[in-house]
């Protein structure tokens, strides 16, 4: 008998259905999932090895869990995940405000109306996607938002005085029962709202203004949190970590590759976007950089971390800098461009944090030098690299480029500049041309130019040449033109 053909409590018996906690369905559904070799948590990239077997046993261990990990690090995307593991559907008492089971009620409510009409009791069917409850915890939360609390507008109507727990109003947790309760950034909540949730986390029981009520409630709790060093607001409790079975440490992408997918997938583009701008496999790779580097980066407080949404809106970012160009210029079609990184800088300077140093330096100029950062890092995987310290009148692969620079007045790249004159600006700086043949001579022609910008930003991050942002575009200079040009 399928399950939309069961509407009475008489009939859900004769089908032999029978009750299952939660957890048990948690880890009943994920034992099939691994015996098949599928995937539980699709779309979550770089925590197959670390976090997803850890979350896996914690499971089947009928834990409760605690994600504890930086921001961006796909704690809620993971407890939101969880659902799919859930039975697809489950019934209810209908009218419970508690999803009572039919064949174990426990509110009056149900146990009253089971009484009454026995077999004939209505029965109602909860989807999974229904069974998913979140709160972020924040410092105003109360007892009563997350428990309940006496109700005195039903005890006027119900005409029913305090001592009645038909009075009861039931909080979110009461209301989840039978479902996956998260709880975000559990250091948040108070301490003494931390403290409420013991006897539901280990005995089942709950306490509202007086009455304790025996309510064995059915549900699997998932708290996330940030490290406790990171914020002075707050921190979970002893007593309640120790009621928390298994602690899950998150972290960030560890490669380039796994962070590139994780940003082609969250990113949201439009449709023409995606088709009207061709992004060089370099230009992802640099922009994944960025975040590497601010992770690293002495001017960024490592404690607070860097989400991987900077990554995120910065492409997103990237791409808008591209299309805005060809509006501009009438066109159909762009590729990105190295200088179409300076369209980045909002979305970096929005999500990091700075130490002492940093905000000397100022948001704008540390996402610039992030940028630089990430370019100097990429530059020896192409081309050779250059030494810190290198001997007087040394030959090295790239004089012949720096010396054009020295004879020349310099060397504009606009940010306007249709593709056209992009491609003939880049073209017609023949040592550069030259060093791209000599060491890249298979790099794809479609990404060679993007190749060129690196190789010029890549010198001017070892301080071989200059580069100058001005309100249209960028300009390359010889170090020393500027000075001997003053004598």
């Amino acid at each position: 008998m399928k399950h939309t053909e069961i509407k009475t409590l008489g009939q859900l018996v004769k089908s032999g259905y029978q009750f299952k906690k939660i957890k048990d369905e948690l880890r009943d559904n994920l034992r099939e999932n691994i015996k098949a070799g599928k995937d539980s948590f699709e779309g979550v990239w770089g925590y197959e090895d670390s976090v997803i077997p850890e979350l896996e046993r914690a499971i089947l261990s009928g834990h409760n869990i605690n994600l504890l990990g930086l921001r961006g690090q796909a704690k809620t995307r993971l407890a939101r995940l969880m659902v799919n593991l859930l039975d697809e559907w489950i019934p209810v008492v209908e009218g419970s405000e508690i999803n009572d089971d039919p064949l174990l009620p426990m509110s009056r409510y149900a146990l009253e109306l089971i009484a009454d009409k026995g077999d004939d009791t209505p029965i109602s069917w909860l989807h999974r996607e229904d069974r998913f409850y979140e709160k972020l915890a924040t410092p105003d939360v109360t007892v009563a938002d997350l428990i309940g609390d006496v109700d005195p507008i039903k005890a006027a109507n119900l005409k029913l005085s305090y001592a009645d727990d038909r009075v009861i109003h039931f909080g979110m947790i009461p209301r989840a029962n039978r479902c996956i309760f998260v709880i975000n950034e559990l250091p948040d909540l108070q301490a003494r709202i931390q403290v409420s949730l013991f006897n539901i986390l280990q005995e089942g029981d709950i306490q509202i203004r007086g009455f304790k009520l025996r309510l064995p409630l059915d549900l699997q709790f998932v708290f996330t949190a940030n490290p406790e060093d990171y914020t002075n607001r707050g921190s979970i409790v002893t007593p309640l970590k120790d009621r928390i079975g298994s602690q899950i440490l998150t972290h960030y992408p560890e490669d380039i590759e796994t962070a590139r997918k994780i940003t082609e997938q969250e990113a949201k583009l439009d449709a023409r976007q995606s088709e009207s701008i061709y992004v060089p496999s370099l230009a992802k790779d640099l922009l994944e950089q960025v975040s590497f580097e601010a992770r690293e980066s002495e001017y960024v407080d490592s404690k607070s971390g860097v989400s991987a949404r900077t990554s995120i809106t910065a492409f997103e970012n990237l791409l808008s800098t591209a299309e805005r160009r060809t509006l501009l210029n009438g066109a159909d079609t762009t590729m990105v461009r190295l200088s179409d990184f300076t369209g980045i800088i909002p979305a970096i300077t929005g999500k990091i944090e700075l130490v002492y140093e940093g905000e000397q330096e100022g948001a704008d100029g540390v996402a610039e030098i992030l940028i630089d950062d990430a370019v100097k890092s990429l530059f020896p995987q192409y081309f050779p690299k250059i030494n810190k310290l290198e001997r007087k009148d040394e030959e090295t692969v790239y004089d012949e480029l720096l010396h054009w620079f020295f004879q020349g007045e310099g060397f504009e790249l606009l940010d306007d500049f249709t593709d056209e004159e992009y491609k003939r600006a880049l073209d017609s700086i023949p040592a550069l041309n030259q060093l791209i043949k000599d060491h890249q001579p298979e790099y794809p022609e479609k990404d060679v130019y993007f190749l060129k910008e690196l190789l010029l930003w890549g010198l001017v991050s070892h301080k071989k040449l200059n580069k100058q942002r001005f309100t249209d575009g960028y300009e390359f200079k010889d170090l020393y033109s500027s000075f001997l040009k003053g004598i």
